[in-house]
């Protein structure tokens, strides 16, 4: 698994330059089959995206979203752009996360009419907790035009083969009849929580931005512009996301055999000698983490441990474990979490919390640097 990169994949190429924008150091990656894929980083020090475009409809979406998956091998996956509202509630450039997906067209067709087979796909726990703490905290917002925060909404979203922009059509009156307690809905988001399901449980958030009402009034809201705020909207959070799906992934990665599947137990071992003891042979199966000597030293103090932090990344770089780039942007994060001990205030201690998980994002295929900050978030949070 690639810890530090989530796929990003749009249907539409509004969509698409709403993510772009917000990505650096942007280069081409092609697959053997043809598809063209994007690879930056989201701003100077963030997580790395690779960023795809499947088109309109949940079959190519379907297909791509798994292409996608077995390219990259990325931590989550994120499928970003705009829907239709089907309750009054839902607001125009509100976002919407996916608790759920519902594939509304599955059915049979019987003498006494058309009788629902629907099939869900349900977000991650994990994910789920994330991106619920991530809308609470509001941080995702900030850079927006129009500097009010939309409203981020969580419930199940719809997705279909055509455009609904009827209330009162055949169609409509089935979704709202089989699928009622949906917010949203869309063309694409089936396809890409399949392939999700298809891929060990792989996390998979659908983020949707609210562009009309799916009642016969897309085409004038089209017209005042709401495509685009809505999907800047939905940019916004889901690129907030990815970076916090990365920083919690960085920590709380599972512990395998070495052989692809998850080992049976976890444990820590520790033989120290004393006096005239001594350690001689340990036989046997060994599992989980073993020390030999005293317990490492723990960080107490916030101001200390991160002294001691970059005194450790200097050496990861001088030993070739973090390259240019990465060296620099750990160092302006350092700056910044020095700033926030120095402030003491409730404020500076959250700000605090977010930076060192960026910080974690971007060291994370080095488990010394990224044990260390596991320590540093502990802290903080006690902090906050």
């Amino acid at each position: 698994m690639s810890r530090d990169l989530v796929v990003i994949l749009t249907a539409l190429n509004l969509e698409y330059e709403a993510v772009r924008k917000r990505l650096t150091d942007l280069r081409i990656h092609r697959h053997p089959a043809g598809t063209r894929f994007e690879v930056g980083r989201l701003g100077r020090n963030g997580c790395r995206v690779a960023l795809g475009l499947v088109g309109k409809g949940n079959h190519p979406s379907a297909v791509l979203a798994e292409r996608a998956m077995a390219e990259f091998s990325p931590t989550a996956v994120l499928f970003v752009g705009v829907a239709g509202a089907l309750w009054p509630s839902v607001q125009l450039g509100d976002v919407v996360v996916a608790s759920q997906i519902y594939a509304y067209h599955g059915g049979t067709s019987e003498d006494d009419g058309h009788k629902a087979r629907p099939r869900a796909w349900e977000i991650s726990h994990g994910a789920a907790q994330i991106a619920q703490h991530l809308a609470r905290s509001g941080e995702w917002s900030q850079g927006l035009a129009e500097g009010v925060a939309p409203r981020v909404r969580f419930g199940p979203i719809a997705a279909g083969e055509v455009v609904q922009d009827s209330a009162v059509s055949e169609q409509a009156r089935w979704v709202r009849q089989h699928y009622n307690d949906a917010l949203a809905i869309e063309m694409e988001a089936a396809g890409v929580a399949q392939a999700g399901h298809l891929n060990r449980a792989l996390p998979v958030v659908v983020v949707r931005g609210i562009s009309d009402r799916a009642d016969g009034t897309k085409t004038a809201t089209d017209g005042v512009d709401w495509q685009p705020r809505a999907v800047a909207n939905a940019a916004a959070f889901a690129t907030a996301l990815a970076q916090e799906l990365v920083a919690d992934a960085a920590v709380d990665q599972p512990w395998t055999d070495g052989k692809g599947g998850r080992a049976q137990m976890r444990m820590t071992n520790r033989n120290i000698a004393t006096g005239n003891a001594r350690v001689g042979v340990q036989a046997g199966h060994v599992y989980g983490d073993i020390t030999v000597g005293s317990e490492p030293e723990r960080p107490t103090d916030l101001a200390a441990g991160i002294a001691d932090l970059r005194d450790m990344l200097k050496q990861a770089h001088r030993d070739g474990h973090l390259d240019e780039a990465t060296y620099a942007a750990a160092e302006t994060e350092l700056d910044v979490a020095n700033d926030c001990v120095r402030k003491e205030t409730p404020q500076s201690s959250s700000t605090l919390v977010v930076t060192l998980k960026r910080l974690r994002g971007l060291v994370a295929d080095v488990a010394e640097l990224a044990a260390r900050l596991a320590a540093l978030i502990a802290i903080a949070k006690g902090l906050s």
